[in-house]
């Protein structure tokens, strides 16, 4: 996961997660990414373009309803944060559940999170 360059916090590698339940959990992810949301009108309900500290669109946050329905609730993508540990607490303290780490990885750490939506994403801390 080390990379030759500093990576801001709020990236991600990926960008969408469809869920039923699309604003709780964009609720989640701003406690615990850091990120901000931009509604984004889908004609009768809102999904969520995610921003990382600079203002770009970093994740995706759908409802799955429409074409989006037969999605799973599922992602692993990594997370760039800027203190894993800090990022993990804040994961427990929003209704989340930290599955593996935080441990060292290759010129940082990680640990993996399960949402309250059930999903799983990696939050990845460079040295």
């Amino acid at each position: 996961m080390s990379d030759s360059k500093q990576t801001p916090a709020g990236a991600v590698t990926w960008r969408d997660l469809t869920i039923p339940n699309a604003a709780e959990v964009r609720d989640f992810y701003e406690a615990v990414a850091g990120w901000t949301s931009a509604e984004c009108d889908m004609g009768g309900y809102a999904d969520y373009e995610m921003k990382d500290a600079t203002g770009a669109t970093v994740a995706g946050i759908c409802h799955a309803k429409g074409v989006n329905g037969k999605l799973p609730p599922q992602w692993l993508i990594y997370i760039t944060v800027a203190d894993v540990d800090a990022s993990a607490k804040a994961c427990v303290e929003n209704g989340g559940m930290v599955l593996d780490g935080p441990r060292s990885v290759g010129g940082g750490s990680f640990c993996v999170v399960r949402d309250p939506a059930g999903a799983v994403a990696g939050l990845y801390q460079s040295a």
